[in-house]
């Protein structure tokens, strides 16, 4: 079973997406709201996997939502809006359905999220990611990994180090290790390099959470507080130097 949520300040909108949806056997209407505010009250409290999210609605618009969210589940937007309006989201937006929509547009916007592939995803995770307040130097606040058919919003300050997987790169917590699509040079352009800092092509660690440094001849290890040790390459050592010996 796959939780559903509707959020919608339309009846009727409300109940042809339940029309549609009861042919799906495997998604579940567990809840429905016609504002913002409700509706994110809602999705805090039952996690679903998939939230049908008007975008002009009272108290609080669906941008405005997922503003609010920690963990950002599937969204299809339905909104009023004409097709010209809608170009500035299309960028971004995971997919929407424009009113009046046809059962066939509707099949069409649950395959997309049926199919979870990694395009629905990072245009998910961009969406996110433009949400956040603008913050200085223009450093992000937080990051979005996927955990599941979700995106989590993990705050910078928790990262205790970031370590290369290819093409990928791990965020390591104190909890958890987490797998982000983008890559160590992506990241480290969103990154503020005050906290988090280069100290190999693999790595980056945050400087608050370096437990000791071990001094070879031509390389430092720094020991972290949760145990890892992270090599520091030649290249880096002056960096190291001026930083934080």
């Amino acid at each position: 079973m796959k939780k559903v949520i509707i959020i919608d300040d339309e009846a009727p909108a409300r109940e042809l997406i339940k029309e549609y949806l009861s042919g799906h056997k495997e998604w579940v209407v567990i809840g429905e709201c016609n504002n913002g505010v409700d509706g994110l009250k809602l999705i805090n409290e039952f996690t679903p996997d998939l939230v049908f999210l008007d975008i002009q609605m009272p108290g609080m618009t669906g941008f405005q939502v997922l503003e609010h969210l920690e963990e950002v589940p599937q969204i299809i937007f339905s909104t009023a809006y004409d097709q010209y309006a809608l170009e500035a989201f299309e960028v971004n937006a995971a997919d929407y359905l424009l009113k009046p929509y046809t059962r066939q547009r509707f099949e069409k916007a649950l395959e997309k999220v049926q199919g979870n592939g990694e395009n629905y995803m990072d245009q998910l995770r961009r969406l996110a990611e433009s949400l956040q307040p603008e913050v200085p130097k223009s450093f992000a606040p937080k990051l979005f990994v996927q955990t599941g058919n979700k995106l989590k919003a993990l705050n910078t300050e928790e990262i205790i180090w970031l370590e290369a997987d290819k093409d990928y790169t791990w965020l390591v917590t104190a909890e958890k290790r987490y797998l982000s699509s983008y890559g160590m040079g992506q990241l480290e352009e969103k990154l503020d390099p005050d906290t988090l800092l280069r100290v190999h092509r693999s790595s980056i660690i945050n400087i608050n959470y370096i437990q000791e440094i071990e001094k070879h001849p031509s390389s430092y290890d720094i020991l972290m507080k949760n145990g890892d040790s992270v090599r520091v390459s030649r290249s880096y050592l002056e960096a190291i130097r001026k930083r934080i010996l």
